[in-house]
């Protein structure tokens, strides 16, 4: 929502030429039909989570803020602290090593399941640190916050529908335009 209030000057310069739409990539097609446009001339995706999300410490983004261990784009679906208190070890380890490119993300699964419940920012923040050498730790909570946030909002699953109706949707000459930020999503 913020992103839109954001966005509107932008949208209202562009003289019908530009529409801003909350939703989630898969959903790209259905909401660009019920606008009334069976083709568009362009689609813009910028993946992934934005400044203003890390920067909310009650969404639970951060390592940086303490705030719950939410994570969630939308309001729905299961939270960070439902899939760090839920999820078996092995899963868990499999999430920070294939969404975190994270090394250490058994020994990681192991320190947070040995020290459930996890209910924080600061909880999860604080156990990574735990888990890995002192020279690793900026790395590794960047890489785990980053894995668990993924599977949280199905983030790869989502990309990939959005990029397949983008093409479908896309008319003649029409451009497809991706800004992404971490190797999974290139």
């Amino acid at each position: 929502p913020q992103a839109i209030r954001a966005g509107r000057a932008l949208a209202e310069s562009a003289n019908g030429r530009l529409t801003l739409v909350e939703a989630r990539f898969g959903d790209l097609a259905a909401e660009t039909r019920a606008l009334g446009f069976d083709r568009v001339d362009g689609v813009a995706l910028d993946i992934g989570v934005s400044s203003m999300q890390f920067d909310e410490a009650d969404r639970g983004f951060s390592f940086r803020f303490d705030g719950p261990l939410d994570m969630r784009m939308e309001s729905a679906g299961r939270s960070a602290a439902e899939i760090v208190n839920e999820d078996d070890e092995e899963r868990l380890a499999d999430i920070i090593y294939n969404y975190g490119e994270e090394r250490a993300s058994r020994r990681i699964a192991r320190f947070i399941v040995s020290s459930r419940p996890l209910n924080t920012a600061e909880q999860l923040a604080e156990i990574v640190t735990q888990a890995v050498p002192p020279r690793q730790v900026s790395d590794s909570l960047a890489r785990t916050f980053q894995a668990v946030r993924i599977a949280v909002n199905d983030e790869l699953g989502a990309l990939e529908e959005g990029l397949e109706q983008a093409v479908d949707l896309l008319g003649p000459q029409g451009r497809l335009a991706v800004i992404s930020f971490h190797s999974l999503e290139d």
